[in-house]
């Protein structure tokens, strides 16, 4: 028997089965370490939108997934690859890959062995709360538009030579891509970032690498509230523009806290870059991996002065880098609490402390810079004059450099006249008579005091 339907009834079936969500018959399928074997098909054989979890137990990769549906894992779950290739690919949009223990990636460089690879196809991919040991790369989001990688751990490869090792997290061209509360340790890098846009990058914890942060042609993105410890350079930000850099610490890195070079209308506020004593070996491993981390607060025994550097040599090296703001930065305890070069123009400094660097500013040029504005300047630890009047601004300019600094910068060899008599004329007058003094930074509104809550044990840092 035909049972005719009105024109009606069918408009109304097709507008319920049209409001019904695309995966609301999604199924959990539970997968046992017997299954191992099938782990693949069981990905292939899964529906659009289902959830499947690994219990406890050691399955094989590689797996690839190439539809949207979530990758979950048990406590004790976990995917070792072959040694070959990446352990997990994500071509499809809408994948999770939650809570495994991922190891075993290839070592190929070039074909971008990784833990998990996430494609280009792979919009909106989210890699979260995993654990990712030894792989050459951890993570790599390549050209996955708006994917995240949240809440990972990640230890690169220990061993050799840092260069020969991958990033913690890459990010390739993969706009609105955001990398958060991740905690990175070994390989190369923590995370690398090129020719992409409009990212996050937030409450990272990097230790033992190259670089925290590798930055470069990476535009209109933020990075914040990251904290770099032990490594050669915290955040290396490049050829890049209109970024937000704020709330990170570099506690301890080698070469430099914060390095911008060519990187251009950002804001750089509220960062912190400390200072400590270092193994000298760290600056003589060739590119290997010292034995040595960053000495801890408090283990006087951990560096011998005789055996010893202090690093970062630079808290911030400023290199062709324009029309930024940098203000209410703390710069503490480097070699050189500045290093401004290359022609560097438009840049605003104010409200930030430079406190017992060895040498607070290097400025290399001929054109007067005045380090203030709207009133107010910076907090120099080495400033000696007066506040008669109790405004809290400093009564006199301050002026970091003279003659003599850029005689020693340009021969370094008569540093052993620098205790002389004749040496202490000429500094006292220069400060008699200021005409005498170089082109160069000149505080004309110095801080008498540092902005509130801007010392290391306000951030919750011990020196």
């Amino acid at each position: 028997m035909m049972i005719r339907l009105s024109a009606a009834t069918l408009i109304g079936m097709a507008a319920f089965t049209a409001a019904i969500p695309p995966f609301a018959f999604a199924a959990e399928l539970k997968v046992s370490p017997a299954e191992d074997a099938t782990l693949q098909a069981v990905i292939d054989r899964a529906a659009p939108g289902d959830t499947i979890t690994l219990q406890a137990g050691t399955y094989r990769g590689p797996v690839t997934i190439g539809k949207p549906l979530t990758l979950a894992g048990e406590e004790g779950a976990v995917i070792a690859g072959s040694g070959s290739g990446s352990v997990i690919s994500v071509t499809a949009e809408n994948v999770i890959v939650r809570n495994l223990s991922i190891n075993g990636s290839g070592r190929n460089i070039a074909a971008l062995d990784s833990g998990v690879f996430v494609a280009q196809t792979a919009t909106g991919a989210v890699v979260e709360d995993n654990e990712l040991t030894g792989n050459l790369f951890g993570i790599y989001l390549h050209g996955a538009r708006d994917s995240v990688a949240r809440g990972n751990h990640i230890v690169g490869i220990e061993e050799g030579r840092v260069s020969e090792a991958g990033n913690g997290v890459t990010v390739w061209n993969a706009p609105g891509a955001k990398v958060i509360d991740n905690d990175i340790r070994f390989g190369r890098d923590g995370i690398a970032t090129n020719a992409s846009k409009n990212n996050v990058f937030r409450g990272n914890r990097f230790r033992d690498l190259r670089f925290a942060v590798h930055y470069m042609y990476t535009n209109d993105s933020e990075v914040s509230d990251n904290v770099s410890i032990g490594n050669s350079v915290g955040y290396a930000i490049m050829f890049s523009q209109r970024l937000k850099v704020t709330g990170n610490v570099s506690d301890g890195d080698r070469d430099h806290g914060l390095l911008l070079n060519s990187a251009n209308g950002s804001v750089i506020t509220g960062n912190t870059v400390i200072g400590r004593m270092q193994p000298i070996d760290r600056w003589l491993s060739a590119g290997t991996r010292s034995e040595h981390g960053v000495p801890q607060s408090g283990d006087d025994d951990a560096v011998s002065l005789g055996d010893a550097r202090l690093g970062p040599e630079k808290c911030v090296f400023i290199y062709n880098a324009n029309r930024n703001r940098f203000a209410d930065n703390l710069f503490e305890g480097c070699a050189i609490g500045i290093h401004f070069t290359a022609g560097s123009e438009g840049n605003r400094m104010s409200g930030n402390a430079f406190i017992d660097n060895r040498n607070q500013v290097k400025y290399v040029g001929t054109r007067y810079l005045d380090w203030s504005e709207g009133g107010r300047g910076n907090y120099w630890s080495d400033n000696p004059a007066f506040d008669l009047d109790g405004d809290g601004i400093g009564d006199t300019p301050y002026r970091p450099n003279d003659l003599i600094d850029r005689v020693l910068w340009t021969a370094p060899q008569a540093k052993l006249l620098t205790s002389s008599p004749a040496v202490q004329v000429i500094r006292w007058a220069q400060a008699q008579f200021p005409a005498l003094l170089p082109g160069g930074v000149v505080d004309s509104r110095p801080l008498m005091t540092p902005p509130a809550g801007m010392r290391p044990a306000d951030k919750g840092i011990v020196r």
